[in-house]
């Protein structure tokens, strides 16, 4: 996207000043649909850090994440958590994922999560 879509900016920056992560969207973003909750940065960042913790190939990567320094400006980062990218009928992964998409690279959206079928 060569100019950032205001309006999806302002939803990325609800979601950031009011902590919540119940924000349903679907996104696509180089070719691939991405649908799921936002999540503010904070607390995206905070359970990717756990969860690799409690690896044992990767918890020494989970320091990287816990550390944070205070962004000026507006969003520049979708933070999906419970998200799937959707290939035909499946979700994937099948118990949802973790995902970080620049605001710049989304071409189109919508406000809730799609449907999939795993059948």
């Amino acid at each position: 996207m060569s100019k950032l879509d205001e309006l999806l900016v302002d939803v990325a920056t609800l979601v950031e000043s009011e902590q919540s992560n119940q924000m349903s969207l679907t996104v696509v973003t180089g070719g691939a649909v991405i649908t799921g909750r936002l999540a503010p940065e904070a607390v995206w960042r905070q359970r990717v850090s756990e969860v690799l913790a409690d690896s044992d190939r990767l918890g020494e990567f989970s320091a990287v994440f816990t550390t944070t320094t205070p962004k000026e400006g507006p969003p520049a980062y979708l933070h999906f958590h419970m998200a799937r990218i959707l290939q035909g009928t499946v979700g994937i992964p099948n118990t949802g994922g973790m995902y970080r998409v620049s605001i710049a690279d989304v071409s189109a959206w919508t406000m809730g999560d799609f449907s999939y079928s795993d059948h």
